[in-house]
C-alpha cells in the first residue's frame, strides 16, 4: 500500500523533470531556427549582390558569386566579359522561387535587356541556382552569367 505523501513527491518530480525537459526545449529549438534564418538572410544578401551586380553591368563583380568549381569549369575569357558592355540591363525581376529536391534554391528571373548599338529593349528570363557549400558557410550561384545572346 502506497502512501498518499510519496505519491505526491513522484508526481513533483515528474512535474520537476518535464519542467526542465521544456526548459530545455526553449533553449536549443531557436538556436536551429537561428539558423535556418541566418542561412536565409545569407541567401537573400547574395542574390541582391548578383542583382544589384548585373542590373549595373558590374558583370566581373556577379561572376564572383559564381560557385568556384563551376568558374574553373568554364572560365570566362576577357571577351566574354567585353561583350556584357555592349548590352544594358534595364530591368531584373524575381519571378519566383523554389527549392529544389537536392535543397538547392532555384529562383526564375525576367532581364530586359537593351542592345547599345541598337537601343533595342528585349526580354528574357533565366534560373538561378544557389547552392548552400557547408564548408565555406555561404551560398554560391550553381550556374554561370545569364546567356544575353541564346548562344549566338
Amino acid at each position: 500500500m502506497q502512501r498518499w505523501g510519496t505519491e505526491r513527491l513522484d508526481m513533483r518530480k515528474w512535474l520537476n523533470l518535464l519542467a526542465v525537459l521544456l526548459l530545455a526545449l526553449m533553449v536549443v529549438a531557436p538556436a536551429g531556427a537561428q539558423g535556418k534564418r541566418k542561412k536565409g538572410s545569407q541567401l537573400e544578401a547574395m542574390q541582391l549582390a548578383y542583382a544589384t551586380a548585373i542590373r549595373w553591368g558590374e558583370f566581373e563583380e556577379a561572376w564572383q558569386l559564381v560557385d568556384p568549381a563551376y568558374r574553373n569549369a568554364h572560365p570566362m575569357t576577357e571577351l566574354a566579359f567585353e561583350r556584357y558592355k555592349q548590352v544594358e540591363i534595364s530591368g531584373y525581376t524575381d519571378k519566383n522561387s523554389s527549392l529544389s529536391e537536392d535543397g538547392n534554391v532555384l529562383r526564375n528571373v525576367e532581364l530586359r535587356v537593351i542592345n547599345k548599338h541598337t537601343m533595342a529593349e528585349r526580354t528574357l528570363r533565366y534560373r538561378e541556382e544557389w547552392r548552400w557549400d557547408p564548408e565555406a558557410k555561404r551560398w554560391w550561384l550553381a550556374v554561370g552569367l545569364p546567356d544575353l545572346w541564346d548562344g549566338e
